[in-house]
């Protein structure tokens, strides 16, 4: 008999500048942990919060910012595995993610602080556009993120 799966509820945040709607730039980041490995913030979903409060919780906790407009949220929770090889020791328990993805912009004026908490998540980040997001971020994120930011284009949010 199999064993059924374990997925780690979790947010995660695709961030357009604050130039949007005038330049459509998508905020990606460099994991500190693991070698070219680019991607969106995301994070666990505490016990008793709410996605919503999850998603500021993590903007703080990785970006060091959440002064941002929330301008969608995707319908459905999106289900992955986790690579075999994953050199993350506080995933250990899970087979993969379960996430709610939400489409945020940064409001005008809104600053980026990579150092914010005290064991960074990101070395750097970059503002990309649709094209280029698919080149950079990590393989097993491709499909998923191509899904999500099709269906806010579909929507008419980006």
């Amino acid at each position: 008999m199999q064993r059924q799966k374990i997925y780690r509820p979790n947010v995660a945040a695709v961030i357009l500048s604050s130039k949007f709607p005038e330049k459509c730039e998508f905020f990606v980041a460099h994991r500190s942990d693991i070698k070219n490995a680019w991607q969106f913030p995301q994070g666990g979903i505490d016990e008793g919060e709410t996605p919503r409060e999850a998603l500021k919780r993590e903007l703080l906790e990785e970006i060091g910012c959440d002064n941002v407009e929330v301008l969608g949220e995707y319908p459905e929770w999106i289900s992955y595995d986790f690579p075999k090889k994953t050199n993350s020791k506080k995933l250990y328990a899970f087979d993969g993610q379960t996430q709610k993805y939400f489409l945020v912009r940064l409001k005008e004026g809104a600053e980026i602080n990579l150092d914010a908490y005290h064991i960074p998540e990101f070395a750097e980040y970059d503002f990309v556009d649709y094209d280029s997001l698919f080149k950079k971020v990590t393989y097993f994120k491709r499909k998923v993120y191509r899904k999500v930011i099709d269906y806010f284009i579909k929507e008419g949010l980006i």
